[in-house]
């Protein structure tokens, strides 16, 4: 309980995410295309909160191509650390896992200028 490292402290930060995300438990599945088979990528959907999960089954760093143009302007907001990652546009979007590391990404929209979320 004292290490804030511990695998205890990693398992209640996985539930207290998603409890924060009903996508996980309530939404919808939707598989995306991966341009590598080592990669596992998805989308779990329920009313406005849109979760992006893409997973590295490798035990070895793989990159991914994924085509989330539906999805252009909005940010990858990563969901242990808050982290907002490039805005997705037009193009493929390029990620790199780590040996079997994994990504979930809240997908926000762009900030509007009286600073509140479209």
């Amino acid at each position: 309980m004292a290490s804030p490292s511990s695998l205890l402290h990693w398992t209640r930060r996985m539930i207290e995410i998603r409890k924060q995300n009903p996508a996980f438990g309530l939404g919808t599945y939707t598989e995306l295309p991966s341009s590598n088979p080592a990669v596992l990528a998805f989308l779990r959907e329920f009313e406005d909160d849109l979760v992006l999960c893409v997973h590295n089954f490798a035990r070895f760093s793989q990159p991914t191509e994924l085509d989330l143009r539906e999805f252009a302007g909005r940010h990858p907001v990563e969901l242990f650390g808050g982290v907002r990652f490039p805005a997705i546009g037009e193009l493929p979007y390029l990620l790199t896992l780590g040996g079997h590391g994994f990504y979930w990404f809240r997908l926000t929209r762009v900030a509007s200028r009286i600073g509140r979320r479209a």
